[in-house]
């Protein structure tokens, strides 16, 4: 395990219960009550699903670029995080639909350009795990067409009609909200920071034991 790990790791549990502690504490919203505070968890989840995305479609573009395996390898890691981060997203969206707007679903174009980014990146996932020779560009350009994807997903809501607020709420949050919201948004930031280096770190050691059981055959 790598030296950084430990205190990343003990900072990034410390920020998760603070962020808890103040959720907890945060005031029920009036129209919605409870099931609001939904909202701490699935929009933080939501904007590591983009920023994932953007992540994986930058790496895969300079990889189609120079053809550097480190930068291979963050775009990897950064479409496991997508998928990760997205499914949460994805699941805590309808259950706070549910119960605010009486449905699990709806066809808007947020969460079909949501849905949509979520299976490119499984994709991604899959091309590389079956593509065989090849899968590593084949997988990248998927990567450029998921990150094209994600300005639509965010700006989507101040152009169509849709369930989801305008993009103008969060920086309009009370201090009240926005206390434990932007906490949770460090503590999801700090997550995703640590989950990705320790993944390019694990594929990184990966492909050093590759190289030496090469070098054992020759």
């Amino acid at each position: 395990m790598p030296s950084w790990f430990t205190r990343t790791a003990v900072a990034c549990a410390a920020l998760f219960i603070a962020a808890l502690v103040f959720v907890a504490l945060a005031p029920y919203e009036k129209d919605m009550g409870l099931v609001q505070k939904i909202f701490y968890f699935h929009t933080p989840s939501a904007w590591m699903f983009l920023t994932a995305g953007v992540v994986c479609g930058i790496s895969s573009a300079r990889y189609l670029a120079n053809h550097s395996p480190k930068l291979d390898r963050l775009a990897w890691a950064s479409a496991e995080l997508l998928v990760l981060f997205g499914a949460i997203a994805l699941v805590t969206g309808p259950l706070w639909a549910r119960k605010t707007w009486g449905v699990w679903w709806q066809w808007d174009v947020r969460l079909t350009s949501s849905l949509l980014g979520w299976m490119i990146g499984v994709a991604y996932l899959l091309v590389r795990r079956y593509a065989g020779p090849g899968s590593d560009k084949l997988a990248a350009g998927l990567a450029l067409f998921g990150m094209a994807n994600v300005p639509f997903i965010y700006i989507s809501v101040n152009y169509w009609r849709t369930i989801h607020p305008p993009t103008s709420v969060v920086p309009k949050l009370p201090l009240s909200f926005g206390v434990p919201f932007y906490l949770s948004v460090t503590a999801f930031t700090l997550l995703f920071v640590m989950l990705l280096r320790l993944r390019v770190h694990l594929e990184e050691q990966r492909a050093r034991v590759d190289s030496l059981y090469l070098s054992l055959d020759e």
